[in-house]
């Protein structure tokens, strides 16, 4: 029922690709790759593949850049963008022009199976199971659907999604949009109830929880993960978040 097309230029991450997600359970009877941006606009073009996935660098090509010139053609094709660059200049270039999302490698298999059902209940109609297209439309923090926010801040927050775990800050927010930092944040708090800063750590908190509950990962190392270099500090925001420590949350302590 649906097409989906893969591009990266190294062979075993398109053969991985492939194999890590049951695509046919989620209706897609269709597979094509390429390892090339000329041959990904092509295939695009010809296809007219429900969701394709780039890799944002091949050589000297860049995914998003392909992605504006299909984007051009008014395509209704659905793209997410997956990369081994943590580069906040290419997640912003590529939300910019209207990617689903920007996965960094080695792929997650539950994220990118969160942006695919995503994508399948939001934009092409589909059903998944018991989900509805309410619950994945409503942002994990605030608890309101994402179209009762504007487009900004729709682009702050998937944003914050792509780059938590960096020094992500309001001020490097506003000088990738060209904006003031002051006015953004004003912006932030009015349309969302919270301040830049409370959204980042609420969400960095939420990640932190699913992955102390579902993984015997070291505290240590899940919060690096979620963008604390500064272990006592982390415990501090978890402590304040949750009322109890990591590893009472755990089960351990």
């Amino acid at each position: 029922m649906y097409k989906l097309l893969i591009m990266d230029d190294e062979p075993q991450i398109l053969e991985g690709m492939k194999r890590i997600l049951d695509w046919k359970q989620y209706g897609f009877s269709r597979i094509d790759t390429c390892e090339s941006t000329e041959a990904a606009m092509s295939k695009v073009v010809d296809l007219l593949p429900d969701v394709a996935i780039f890799d944002v660098c091949v050589g000297k090509d860049l995914g998003y850049e392909a992605i504006q010139r299909l984007n051009e053609l008014q395509i209704p094709t659905k793209y997410v963008i997956m990369s081994g660059y943590s580069e906040f200049k290419y997640a912003q270039e590529a939300i910019r022009c209207g990617v689903k999302d920007y996965l960094l490698k080695p792929l997650d298999r539950t994220k990118l199976q969160q942006v695919i059902e995503k994508i399948i209940v939001e934009d092409l109609g589909g059903t998944i199971g018991n989900i509805s297209c309410e619950s994945l439309n409503k942002d994990p923090v605030l608890g309101v659907s994402y179209d009762r926010l504007s487009k900004l801040v729709n682009r702050i927050l998937l944003m914050i999604k792509t780059e938590y775990a960096q020094n992500i800050t309001l001020k490097s927010v506003a000088e990738l949009f060209q904006m003031n930092s002051t006015y953004l944040g004003q912006l932030f708090l009015k349309e969302s109830g919270m301040k830049f800063s409370e959204y980042l750590m609420a969400y960095r908190m939420l990640l932190a929880q699913e992955r102390i509950q579902s993984s015997d990962e070291k505290i240590s190392s899940i919060a690096v993960s979620v963008g604390y270099n500064n272990l006592n500090y982390f415990y501090t925001h978890f402590q304040s978040f949750f009322g109890k420590s990591p590893s009472d949350l755990r089960g351990k302590g």
